[in-house]
């Protein structure tokens, strides 16, 4: 059996437009060490990283997709499954875990009224745990986008997604 990849009709896509990958799969495609920063790119467009558009990535890259889903599971920068515009990061480290992130995952989960992993009905908030955000000083600590939130309270957790429902589109 052929491998029909170069065919056209096999990467079209319903919902994103991949046109706008190619200048992330032009930089850095053709260079060693460069698909972390096209996936990286890819998961900024689109939000995650669908199978269909792992497998594009990998027709494209010329790389193994078995290699491809290896650096995508290696790295908990990547998702696999859609979040929400706010994805919040909660670290469930040791020095997090003593000073109260089991705490703080039960306000966090109260107030958005989802679990882990889950997306809030709105799609404005999702939430995972992680091994460690590497602000130990600051435990327990959270990250939502790229602003860190340190020295958390149950009461602190609420005001801080507050100030995100605020910021609706």
């Amino acid at each position: 059996m052929k491998c029909d990849c170069d065919n056209q009709k096999m990467w079209e896509f319903e919902d994103i437009d991949i046109t706008q990958l190619e200048a992330a799969l032009q930089k850095h495609g053709g260079s060693p060490g460069g698909l972390i920063s096209v996936l990286q790119e890819a998961q900024d467009l689109y939000g995650w990283l669908s199978p269909q558009l792992l497998a594009y990535i990998a027709h494209r890259t010329k790389i193994k997709p078995a290699k491809v889903m290896g650096v995508v599971t290696f790295y908990t920068q990547f998702r696999l499954k859609p979040a929400g515009k706010n994805l919040i990061l909660l670290c469930q480290g040791t020095a997090c875990h003593v000073n109260g992130s089991g705490g703080i995952e039960e306000a966090i989960k109260e107030y958005l009224g989802v679990d882990e992993g889950q997306i809030t009905a709105d799609g404005l908030f999702s939430y995972s745990n992680v091994a460690c955000l590497g602000c130990c000083s600051l435990s327990p600590v959270m990250m939502i986008g790229d602003k860190t939130y340190g020295n958390l309270t149950k009461e602190s957790v609420s005001d801080i997604l507050k100030k995100y429902e605020g910021n609706r589109q």
